[in-house]
């Protein structure tokens, strides 16, 4: 890793990169604010993508965990971090947002200050960014939005209502930032029909990539025994930890296969972190689950590897809600590149992710869910021919090549015209 101070320049071959036949392409800028990069698998597999493409890439990103330096190159791509802290209630999710809003303003101006970039592309949560869009387009900045989370649904999920005032902050947020936007990048079909339908964005402009996992930067390691504790199996959740994921489901499912069903022999590994770990942990003690249940939290990606790379059964507990329905979650594409059977809840976009790579349980119905881990745990060669078939789906038709000729497609529409 090659790591500045904050004063500069990165080298010059880093400054003006050049494509194969010789053309140099723009600077771009990217803004994401729920995790850091290289954390976020999906942004920092995209900037990679884009510096590897001959662009030069900035990335503006929150400080959290391990990852807190101001300013740094990584890979040829430059890092500039902000203080953040993570609220809860809807005042409290206004101040978080006014706060990063704010600061990932002025790091935008530093970072214009150095690369003069002709693209920024913000990637959601919040729906806010647009503004930081829009103040760009004043010097010719083309506004691509990459859409990773439908805002008025997960403000439906968390809150559990429809309406009010901030839900109607929302919705225009979400409207004034497809406006503002040049080009749309979407997860999945379900968000591209978002961005034709609700965003009024051309078909033409929005594109779908899919978080698809990068097998040469997540390479496969050998299953370590130790990990599992002792224990004959190992279950692995990864994600975070908020009060849309189905922590709690989780929990319930698990304590029905320990306590109900007397299963000694599976460990359960929740790797994560969010506003709702204290909760999911505590919830865990007071079931006597401690013995059964392990919170590392956040884990750098080689750990987080060995973990994959370990696990019998990957979980996603996702509860059927708006948002769930309409979205592909990171995780499940993860246990399919690790050629890891999955159990999920019956969700439209799930199901499309996964196709037979996955056994699917009643929404929101822990015993169900709890019943279809049992049957991957007694069922070696149904592992297999899960985990086999995601790893094909993966290796196939979602492959990040695929996916990441679909992101070079979308900037080049942008800087078109």
């Amino acid at each position: 890793m090659n790591q500045g101070a904050g004063e500069g320049q990165p080298p010059a071959e880093e400054q003006q990169r050049r494509t194969a036949d010789g053309r140099i392409r723009a600077a771009v800028c990217i803004i994401v604010e729920n995790l850091p990069v290289p954390l976020d698998r999906r942004v920092w597999q995209e900037a990679l993508a884009l510096r590897h493409a001959g662009y030069r890439v900035s990335v503006i990103s929150p400080k959290m965990g391990a990852f807190r330096r101001s300013y740094e190159v990584c890979e040829g791509v430059e890092i500039y971090r902000h203080p953040v802290w993570e609220a809860s209630g809807p005042f409290g999710y206004l101040l978080e947002y006014a706060w990063a809003l704010a600061a990932e303003f002025v790091l935008a101006l530093e970072a214009y200050r150095r690369s003069r970039f002709r693209i920024l592309q913000t990637c959601n949560p919040p729906d806010t960014m647009f503004l930081i869009g829009w103040f760009f387009r004043l010097f010719g900045v083309r506004f691509i939005f990459d859409h990773h989370d439908l805002n008025p649904e997960l403000f439906e999920a968390k809150f559990g209502k429809k309406g009010g005032l901030f839900y109607r902050f929302v919705c225009l947020a979400e409207r004034m930032t497809y406006r503002a936007a040049r080009v749309s990048i979407a997860t999945n079909e379900s968000y591209r029909e978002v961005a034709v339908t609700r965003g009024k964005m051309r078909p033409d402009r929005v594109f779908v990539v899919r978080s698809t996992p990068d097998l040469e930067s997540m390479p496969a390691e050998n299953p370590s025994p130790e990990l599992k504790e002792g224990r004959q199996f190992l279950v692995v959740y990864r994600g975070v930890m908020g009060s849309q994921d189905g922590l709690d489901l989780l929990i319930e499912s698990i304590e029905i296969i320990v306590k109900r069903q007397g299963r000694e022999d599976t460990l359960f590994v929740l790797v994560g972190d969010g506003t709702e770990a204290p909760r999911v942990r505590e919830m865990a003690a007071n079931k006597g689950l401690n013995h059964a249940v392990r919170f590392p939290g956040r884990l750098p990606l080689p750990e987080l590897v060995n973990y994959l790379s370990t696990a019998d059964v990957g979980v996603a507990p996702d509860p059927l809600n708006p948002m769930n329905d309409k979205s592909t979650m990171n995780k499940v594409l993860e246990y399919m590149a690790y050629g890891k059977p999955v159990v999920l809840y019956d969700l439209a976009e799930g199901r499309r992710a996964a196709g037979d790579a996955a056994l699917y349980a009643q929404p929101n119905h822990p015993e169900d869910f709890a019943a279809k881990i049992i049957e991957l745990l007694d069922s070696e060669p149904l592992r297999r021919r899960l985990g086999d078939a995601g790893r094909r789906r993966i290796n196939g038709e979602l492959s990040w090549e695929t996916q990441k000729r679909e992101l070079l497609k979308a900037y080049e529409t942008a800087l078109s015209g």
